[in-house]
């Protein structure tokens, strides 16, 4: 089940805030927890067992980690025994097994029978077949990577264990970021989990929010994403035929310039759109029971450097690599080799995280590199009191733009070669009048969506975005802004009926 549905809009979401609502305090936490498993095994009911004899094992292996620590004369130490240790590396290999077997077993093994064929051994391909049929559990990187927070925050005495089973189950599996974020550390949320308090200023704000990311979702997102997808083919190639591969390649390979150069923008603003809108969807649904996320994207595209993206794009993600594999691998405190390794290799990760293909670990890599440019050439690139010109920034916000532009077809394109061929047709200046022949939608649309991306390069636009996102409402405020909501919402849902096309392009991941 995904937000942007019938079955979550219309029955699940009304539904369930009703009951929710109604029932007293004690009781809601119950309810929030039963309608989560209720959401995921909606969509995934092969691995509901699974998620939830892992989350119960992790509960218990954390509170015999924390119990372990030594002890000396009936007085227990702050440091961890070698025992605590290992249930700690036990806590962390449960969820970390699942995630490398689930999302990678097919990549690895492909590779390994890949390399055992051209070094002459191709009667080994026949142990491939049981490997090739492992199926993608839903969430399966954003709930693993939480479960990882929970434990190694305890063990370093971040935070103190949960006491009640039900409270950690309901931490892991909070169906508004069960399935694509953000990631939330459970020291940001304890308090919440126990206590919280939901206004009516809460609940509207909230709902303001999840419309702004049902609307990103379908109203741009969506439009945006049908002509992508009539051009590139869907994104995973790999279940399409040969025919229709072959048929797809001969296309992109005739593709003029400007087309390409239009298909990849329109790629770059869906994906935002797409993600953005589903995390300001999640952080709405917290909103309205009290949980306050974090920010999960803060205009990614206005950015000035790499370095700057990745503070703006996916920003719980960026928060989990640097405190949970940036700083363990030394971080900036070996040098400055060390340094541009460790990001690197962070970056590289991250690709992988993404998918098991190589287009994910390529973009990724060329990330991870323009990362480290982007810290060697740093200071060359900023005035004597430290900030940037006022002539360069606009010209370091394009450049930025067509790094990510370019890249992230690597990104959407799962066959490398496919997607060289597409780069190379945006470089190949063989430009073409506009294709009309795509829906005239398509470009109000795509302008639209450029508009919104880039509004906050003027005070203007920041002044605009604060008071949609943050501004204290006053009560005949509230009444215009929530009948403007609920239009939006219900036009929203009318144009997913008259569509009937809203793939969500994390839900793979």
């Amino acid at each position: 089940m995904v937000f942007s549905s019938n079955v979550f809009l219309l029955y699940f979401m009304p539904g369930f805030f009703l009951l929710y609502f109604l029932l007293p305090r004690k009781a809601r936490n119950y309810a929030l927890l039963f309608a989560s498993l209720l959401f995921y095994a909606w969509g995934a009911p092969d691995f509901l067992i699974q998620l939830v004899v892992s989350t119960i094992a992790n509960f218990y292996l954390v509170k015999a980690m924390v119990a372990a620590k030594e002890t000396e004369n009936g007085i227990r130490k702050t440091e961890n025994s070698p025992f605590s240790k290992i249930l700690c590396g036990l806590s962390i290999a449960i969820p970390i097994g699942l995630l490398v077997f689930y999302k990678y077993a097919n990549f690895f093994t492909e590779n390994l029978f890949w390399l055992l064929g051209r070094l002459g051994y191709s009667q080994f391909s026949v142990l491939r077949s049981p490997f090739s049929k492992i199926l993608l559990p839903i969430g399966i990187s954003f709930f693993s990577f939480q479960s990882v927070t929970y434990t190694l925050d305890t063990y370093r005495g971040v935070n103190q264990p949960m006491k009640k089973l039900s409270d950690y189950m309901l931490y892991i599996t909070m169906f508004p970021q069960l399935i694509a974020g953000p990631i939330v550390r459970y020291c940001d949320v304890a308090d919440q989990i126990r206590h919280r308090e939901s206004g009516y200023a809460d609940r509207l704000q909230g709902f303001y929010r999840f419309v702004i990311g049902l609307c990103k979702k379908i109203l741009i997102a969506d439009v945006i994403g049908m002509e992508v997808d009539a051009i590139l083919g869907p994104a995973n190639l790999s279940a399409i035929s040969a025919e229709r591969l072959a048929t797809l390649t001969e296309r992109i390979a005739m593709l003029d310039s400007t087309t390409a150069w239009m298909v990849a923008l329109a790629y770059t603003f869906q994906i935002y759109f797409d993600f953005a809108g589903y995390s300001d969807m999640a952080i709405g649904l917290g909103r309205i029971m009290g949980f306050k996320f974090p920010e999960n994207f803060n205009n990614p595209y206005v950015s000035k450097s790499i370095t700057e993206f990745w503070r703006r794009w996916h920003i719980t993600l960026g928060a989990f690599i640097k405190n949970y594999l940036y700083l363990p691998l030394g971080g900036n405190r070996k040098g400055k080799a060390r340094t541009y390794l460790n990001l690197w290799i962070c970056f590289l990760l991250s690709g992988l995280w993404h998918g098991a293909s190589w287009n994910f670990v390529v973009w990724g890599a060329l990330h991870g590199l323009f990362i480290c440019l982007d810290k060697v050439f740093n200071g060359k690139r900023r005035t004597e009191n430290g900030k940037l010109s006022v002539l360069r920034s606009p010209f370091s916000v394009l450049l930025t733009f067509l790094f990510v532009t370019v890249t992230w077809m690597v990104f959407r394109i799962e066959k490398l070669d496919l997607a060289w061929t597409f780069i190379g047709r945006m470089f190949a200046f063989q430009f073409a009048p506009l294709p009309f022949s795509l829906n005239p939608r398509f470009y109000v649309t795509l302008l639209l969506a450029a508009i919104f991306s880039f509004i906050t390069l003027t005070k203007a636009g920041r002044k605009l975005q604060d008071w949609v996102y943050n501004h204290a409402f006053t009560d005949r405020q509230h009444i215009f802004v929530w009948i403007l909501s609920v239009a939006a919402f219900l036009f929203c849902i009318a144009a997913l009926n008259a569509s009937r096309f809203s793939p969500f392009i994390y839900f793979r991941f």
